[in-house]
């Protein structure tokens, strides 16, 4: 199983590891208004799934606002943050940061999404949350991208990220050919 570090510290993480090649598990989280969101599978267009710890954390907020400048530019790609907040805070997130680009959701209730995809933290501090990670799935529902941060409290590779929802969008039904 995956690992990843809290201040140095490792932590391990549970769950089903999911990697690049792989087709995206479907599954759904709670929208800041407590509708339903489906993230994986095939959804016909790109997604961006960007899992954070909490919103309400300095490098959480900054990746949440990164995400949301970035996903104007992209093309028919969805981009999604999900972390273990209580959909309440989420929204008030949103409203406060101008948050209007990207979609928000939370996996409290069955911590599906960070069971499903490898990141529920197992061990130490943050126990029951998740880790930092991007998935990026290309429109047939392939995992074409994957980053575990391998420090928590360190934001993501963004251009890394970007460039593979942008080459997501390109490539054909099945993911291998452009």
């Amino acid at each position: 199983m995956a690992i990843t570090h809290l201040k140095g510290e490792e932590v391990k993480l549970t769950g089903n590891e999911i990697n690049v090649s792989d087709v995206a598990p479907i599954v759904k989280i709670v929208g800041q208004d407590l509708s339903e969101i489906q993230v994986g599978g095939e959804k016909g267009c790109a997604q961006v799934l960007v899992v954070v710890p909490s919103l309400d954390t300095p490098v959480c907020a900054a990746e949440a606002r990164k995400f949301n400048e970035e996903a104007v530019k992209l093309d028919n790609v969805e981009v999604v943050v999900a972390s273990m907040d209580l959909p309440f805070a989420m929204g008030r997130f949103c409203t406060t940061e101008g948050i209007e680009n990207l979609k928000v959701g939370s996996d409290f209730r069955n911590k599906e999404l960070a069971t499903a995809y490898g990141v529920l933290i197992e061990s130490g501090a943050l126990r029951g949350v998740a880790a930092r990670a991007v998935f990026v799935i290309n429109a047939s529902g392939v995992v074409v991208y994957k980053e575990i941060c391998n420090e928590i409290t360190e934001e993501p590779n963004y251009d890394a990220a970007f460039e593979a929802a942008k080459e997501a969008t390109n490539t054909s039904c099945c993911g291998t050919c452009q």
